[in-house]
């Protein structure tokens, strides 16, 4: 069974982040140019203190009619943040994220981010596993 280990060792393990106090604007851009969905927001020690998203952009910013320029990033991020653990199954840290309704999960091993992932991560590594299986099959069916 493959572990988030496992996917981190072929995505890489680099993580966005953001400052505490930085504005949603810059956090936005940031995640523009990088094409993500979501930074971790890290404290001064570089300890995980939440998350701030696109869906925490549009509903708690954009909805409330709130300046993204004048908004911290503290005002709106989600915290407290569920994490995994690189020893998780590609299955446990879906069904937490289907449970809890959320897209990315930042993993942690003793207070220290080393990894983040999301659903879309998890769904293309499920499916090469499951490609992997069928190739497999199909190789012993046919001798």
């Amino acid at each position: 069974m493959k572990t988030i280990k496992h996917l981190l060792a072929d995505k890489g393990d680099v993580v966005y982040s953001a400052g505490l106090n930085e504005s949603v604007y810059d956090a936005i851009r940031r995640m523009a140019e990088h094409n993500i969905g979501a930074l971790l927001v890290l404290g001064p020690d570089g300890r995980l203190i939440g998350m701030i998203t696109e869906r925490d952009y549009t509903r708690k910013v954009i909805l409330k009619g709130k300046s993204s320029k004048d908004t911290p990033i503290s005002e709106i991020m989600t915290a407290p943040v569920m994490c995994g653990s690189p020893e998780q199954s590609l299955e446990e840290v879906m069904a937490l994220m289907t449970d809890k309704r959320i897209r990315h999960v930042p993993v942690v091993v003793e207070n220290s981010v080393v990894g983040l992932v999301s659903i879309g991560d998890l769904v293309k590594a499920i499916i090469a596993d499951q490609k992997f299986i069928i190739e497999q099959l199909e190789h012993y069916i046919a001798g």
